[in-house]
């Protein structure tokens, strides 16, 4: 494989990479690096931006799948800058998308799990009905923008015959992801490793699934290895539910640390344009009869991975 990632130094994109690396693909990054740094390795790094159309054509003629990662990055990134985001999850993959189809390259899409609203019913199926606020609520423009490109994409794979693979993630979690944009397993580890406050948002009663890394970067590329995958859509995540609340004194107890637990209300946690949704769980059996996927990874997992890698990066062994 000839592997085009946009976004590819971020969290996601350096797994997804390595892993490709690894098994002989070849494989070209771009990434404006707003939200992360640059890659070390055995890859072709290019700085940019997926609204340079010039730099996108060039990159994409060489390459046979483009996965587009490229988007605005956690709750607080989205709310800090909801234009610049909406700019580069619309305009941006549009562009990915026609360049694509002029060099006659398939398209792996990562949407999001945002993309159902406030919908908390479940496990919630790739057809479930999406339940959205006001367009004036800041949050949902990042729901609203992925939802937008889900349709572009299907509609280019309908209309113009472009193989596209819409994914979407349900809290991807694992070493090397950074609590600074609202994640809130590593911003968990972080304040237990400090010994400060675990600063729970809200009740602490909504609940999350969440995914580790590895088998998410598994469950794409087998997706992407299935020829009749391409022109649908399919949820991957991990249907083990948690309460925020409880995901906090599991962190306390994994870093054996002295952190209390502390509430904090959403008014003084986010900026005004804020709205949670008290449950996601995803429905995962359409994977799971395509490609048999099946998440490896317990929850415990997860944490015990977050917190070697932050531990490690503290006293100066190893990165992700």
């Amino acid at each position: 494989m000839k592997a085009f990632i946009t976004g590819g130094a971020g969290f996601i994109g350096r797994h997804l990479t390595r892993s490709l690396i690894e098994d002989g693909h070849d494989v070209v990054v771009l990434d404006d690096l707003s939200t992360s740094r640059a890659p070390e390795g055995e890859v072709e790094f290019v700085e940019g931006s997926v609204l340079d159309v010039d730099l996108l054509d060039r990159l994409t003629a060489n390459a046979d799948t483009v996965f587009h990662l490229a988007a605005a990055v956690g709750v607080k990134h989205i709310l800090d800058d909801p234009l610049g985001g909406l700019r580069t999850n619309l305009q941006g993959t549009e562009n990915v998308l026609a360049s694509a189809l002029r060099h006659d390259a398939r398209v792996v899409v990562a949407s999001t799990s945002e993309v159902y609203g406030l919908n908390a019913s479940g496990p919630l199926a790739e057809d479930a009905r999406r339940i959205m606020g006001s367009p004036l609520v800041s949050r949902w423009s990042y729901a609203e923008a992925k939802a937008l490109d889900e349709t572009l994409a299907h509609l280019f794979w309908r209309h113009h015959g472009l193989p596209t693979l819409i994914i979407r993630p349900f809290n991807i979690v694992g070493p090397g992801q950074t609590g600074r944009y609202g994640m809130v397993v590593p911003r968990f580890v972080s304040q237990a490793l400090d010994g400060e406050p675990i600063t729970v948002y809200g009740t602490g009663e909504q609940t999350r699934c969440f995914c580790h890394v590895a088998d998410f970067i598994d469950g794409v590329r087998r997706l992407v290895d299935h020829a009749d995958a391409w022109g649908q859509v399919f949820n991957i995540g991990r249907q083990e539910e948690v309460s925020i609340g409880e995901l906090a004194t599991r962190v306390i107890a994994a870093t054996g640390s002295s952190s209390t637990v502390q509430h904090v209300p959403y008014d003084e946690a986010y900026p005004e344009g804020f709205e949670d949704m008290e449950r996601r769980v995803p429905d995962i059996s359409k994977v799971r009869a395509a490609v048999g996927f099946e998440p490896a990874h317990s929850l415990d997992d997860i944490i015990a991975s977050v917190v070697e890698h932050e531990a490690g990066r503290r006293a100066g062994v190893g990165s992700s």
